[in-house]
């Protein structure tokens, strides 16, 4: 017994040694195959005892190490993991008290039985899955034995709540949808099933089974609703929320429903004015989007669209467009709505020809309406059955001439939409008077337009032209206007205008007669004296032919044109040419004012006769003088011949010169030189007179040192007499006295002022030429002399003369001799007196100087 609890104690501390050192113990030998009760084993053998015990996550669960009646001396308590093969402790109790180990935390709240080896685990923990293993040591006795207790710990996990995830929540119909159920927690075998609940609140299950996916194929409108999965394990069950599963879908094909509802053949009606409400519904998810098109255009935008009030311009095609934003399709509808509505305005009444105005047709119209208006003609002579009835339209035939002028025919009309009839007439009548014909020309002149016209009357007549070229034109009502090649139309053949109305038996007639134009002139001849203006004039005869604008030619067959010689003034009737300045030799001929029109050319001659001027009576110079010595103007004066004989039969004087020669030795000429050649008259300049009374003239500008020749010939407007015979002038004639008068005159006034500056000049350097003051004033007494203190003091004298001034002729040329002042220095040869009349003294005076002669000479011009 004792070498028993020897060995027994030895086998403990071993293992409390093993499992404080390394925390395991070797792995358990295999179960044994069956469950025995603890009995004592006479064959010494260690015990294995094995158990299975489910446990819930968080809920508690009791782990037995043998019957709860039989209490282990000895126990330990150790944990394995599923899969592995280590060994931890959790509690042990070695008789000294259990020792819970740190791993019962990670297990639960870990508890020891009291007065058992037992565990409790509350709150327990997945992480206690596993092997737990209950060493046991009981002493009997007899012996001391030893049994391992093994118990399986299943550890279940309650499902969690699941939630369902789909592949699509807004799947298209027709598709394929995935539905996952997801799971956190759960402990299998776990069971799934699938809801569906639909809009209206029915719940179906549509699959169930150990798997978290369902696939629905083809799914369709019908699958819309909500969806959940629910989880079951041994455990619990859980289901997830609903999730909506909405199925894209559509448009189906619309269905228009239209208020007040009225069907015909064609469609749906309506009365004008009334309210029409069309409502358009297309199945479809999302919801359609509408459109409503009237006749292929938008009017509006939802699925009712309301027309308040029709009218009838509301007619036509209504098209409901529904549309799938979301698939983008879409699906359409039409209807055809008529508006049943009254004629506009009230009935028309007309007359009008028909078969080339052979019949009058009476129209009573009266457009628009659904349906068509009824129409009756009422008056004269209708007879209904000849009433031919159309839609809007009734038609009356009357023959030419059967009808009655001025007849009143009335229409009368009627409509379901009117409460009351209306109606309309009609007078026919012929026109008044003749057809008028009448031609005109293009402005290009490329066409002539016959004019044609019958108006008045009702209907309008019908006007036609017949004649050369014209090939089945037709005819228009009132005026028809031919159209013809400008140029081509011929006089042979008239152009006649027929003209016809219904009410007229008999068919009216106007002729256009075509002719060239007719041209007149005043005079065939014209004559007039040259130089004077004269207007010809040329004007077109009334013709129903429009013409051309006349033109003129003038004398050289050339066309005329405004210019300073000729002058036009013309209209569409005349043009009047006045030839300016009249000249015999350049105006004189014939001349032609010409026209045309459509049918041909036409010209007038007018032949202009320019005469000259009577000769008028010839002239001869009497003289012709320079007026000065400048030589640069000349004084000429003439006479007329037989002038008592003509009467004042000229106009004015024709003054010429030219160069005869110019003096040699003089400058001025062309070349520089001091000769210029003579030059030989040949050129005559020409001043004109034209004062026919005058007779002297004054030519200047004139070169001094030129000869000259001048003549005269007397003007008749543009008539020339005879020159007169050439004349040079004359030099001017001398006068000498006014020339020796003034030379003298200032000679004698230069002579005085040069004295009186010598007198002064002596008098005042008396002291420094003492012997010329006395020679002039002589000696006098030491006392007059001591008496005078300045030398102007002194008393002043002169004597003195002028000589005669002779050699003077009418001769002379420009140089004369100028008068000298006479001199007391003079030679005593000279004749010269005193102031008192007596001769001076011929003694010099002896001074002691020579004398001194001043001659003083004035030159006049």
């Amino acid at each position: 017994m004792v070498d028993q609890l020897l060995g027994l104690l030895s086998f403990l501390c071993w293992s409390l040694l093993i499992v404080s050192t390394y925390g395991y113990m070797t792995p358990p030998v295999p179960f044994p195959s069956s469950l025995e009760k603890l009995v004592p084993n006479p064959t010494g053998e260690v015990e294995y005892v094995k158990s299975s015990v489910y446990g819930v996550v968080d809920k508690a669960v009791i782990l037995d190490c043998g019957p709860s009646t039989l209490m282990p001396d000895i126990y330990i308590w150790s944990f394995t993991k599923p899969g592995s093969q280590e060994i931890k402790n959790v509690v042990y109790n070695l008789g000294r008290g259990q020792k819970m180990q740190t791993l019962a935390s990670t297990l639960g709240q870990v508890t020891v039985i009291s007065n058992t080896a037992s565990l409790s685990i509350e709150q327990l923990k997945l992480a206690a899955h596993g092997v737990f293993t209950c060493q046991a040591i009981y002493d009997t006795s007899t012996e001391a034995r030893f049994v391992y207790y093994y118990v399986y710990l299943t550890v279940q996990v309650p499902v969690s709540k699941p939630y369902l995830q789909v592949s699509e929540l807004s799947p298209v119909e027709g598709s394929k949808v995935s539905m996952y159920c997801n799971l956190e927690n759960g402990t299998g075998p776990i069971q799934y099933e699938w809801h569906h609940e639909n809009m209206n609140g029915s719940v179906t299950v549509f699959g169930q089974g150990n798997s978290s996916l369902v696939d629905v194929s083809n799914i369709n409108r019908n699958n819309t609703g909500w969806y959940r999965c629910r989880v079951q394990n041994p455990v619990n069950s859980e289901q997830s929320d609903r999730t909506w599963l909405s199925i894209i879908f559509g448009p189906d094909v619309p269905q228009i429903d239209v208020t007040p509802f009225t069907m015909t053949e064609r469609g749906y009606s309506a009365l004008e004015r009334e309210t029409v409400s069309l409502l358009c519904q297309a199945q479809s998810n999302p919801p359609s989007q509408y459109v409503w098109l009237y006749n292929n255009s938008q009017v509006f935008g939802g699925p009712q669209y309301t027309i308040t009030k029709i009218l009838r311009m509301h007619t036509g095609d209504y098209t409901c467009l529904a549309q799938n934003t979301y698939l983008n399709t879409r699906s359409k509808k039409s209807i055809s709505l008529t508006v049943y509505y009254p004629p506009d305005g009230l009935p028309t009444c007309s007359a009008e020809g028909t078969a080339e105005h052979t019949y009058l047709r009476l129209l009573c119209v009266w457009p628009g309406g659904f349906p068509s208006p009824s129409l009756i003609w009422s008056g004269e002579l209708v007879n209904q059955e000849g009433v031919n009835t159309n839609t809007n339209t009734a038609t009356l035939l009357y023959s030419q001439g059967t009808a009655t002028n001025n007849s009143l025919f009335k229409c009368q009309g009627s409509h379901v939409a009117l409460k009351q009839p209306t109606g309309c007439s009609v007078q026919p009548y012929s026109p008044a008077g003749e057809p008028q014909c009448s031609a005109y020309v293009t402005s290009n002149n490329q066409n002539l337009m016959l004019s044609c016209s019958w108006d008045g009357g009702f209907p309008k007549a019908l006007v036609w032209w017949v004649g050369p070229g014209v090939q089945g034109n037709g005819g228009q009502e009132a005026s028809n206007i031919l159209i013809l090649r400008y140029g081509m139309v011929r006089s042979e053949q008239p152009y006649v205008c027929h003209a016809r109305h219904p009410l007229v038996a008999q068919t009216k007639t106007c002729t256009v007669p075509l002719e060239p134009p007719v041209l007149r002139t005043e005079r065939r001849t014209v004559t007039v004296f040259e130089g004077t203006d004269v207007q010809l004039t040329c004007s077109l005869m009334d013709n129903n032919l429009p013409s051309k604008e006349i033109t003129w030619f003038n004398n050289r067959g050339v066309s005329v044109m405004a210019t300073s010689k000729y002058l036009l003034l013309r209209s569409s009737a005349w043009a009047n040419l006045t030839v300016r300045d009249t000249d015999e030799t350049q105006d004189s001929g014939q001349y032609i004012c010409t026209t045309s029109n459509a049918v041909g050319l036409t010209e007038a001659n007018v032949t202009l006769v320019v005469k000259r001027h009577p000769m008028p009576p010839n002239a001869s110079l009497v003289s012709v003088m320079y007026n000065s010595h400048q030589r640069n103007q000349v004084d000429l004066e003439w006479q007329v011949l037989n002038e008592e004989d003509y009467k004042g039969g000229w106009t004015g004087f024709k003054l010429e010169y030219s160069w005869l020669s110019e003096k040699p030795g003089r400058k001025g000429g062309t070349n520089g030189s001091g000769i210029v050649p003579e030059k030989i008259a040949h050129i005559w300049y020409s001043s004109i007179v034209e004062d026919p009374d005058l007779r002297t003239h004054t030519l200047g500008s004139l070169t001094p040192t030129v000869t000259y020749q001048f003549r005269v010939t007397s003007i008749n407007y543009r008539t020339l007499g005879y020159p007169s015979a050439p004349k040079t002038p004359a030099e001017p004639r001398q006068n000498s006295l006014p020339a020796i008068i003034g030379a003298a005159i200032g000679g004698m006034l230069f002579a005085a002022i040069v004295t009186a500056l010598l007198l002064m000049f002596i008098i005042r350097n008396r002291n420094n030429n003492p012997r010329l003051h006395d020679l002039l004033f002589g000696r006098q007494h030491s006392q007059s002399r001591e008496n005078i203190n300045f030398p102007e003091d002194e008393v002043m004298g002169s004597e003195g003369g002028i000589e005669d001034i002779g050699g003077l002729s009418s001769s002379a040329g420009p140089s004369m001799a100028l008068p000298r002042a006479a001199s007391p220095l003079t030679a005593p040869s000279q004749s010269a007196t005193s102031s008192t009349g007596q001769p001076p003294s011929a003694e010099p005076v002896d001074d002691g100087n020579e004398p001194v002669n001043v001659t003083i000479t004035v030159k006049a011009t």
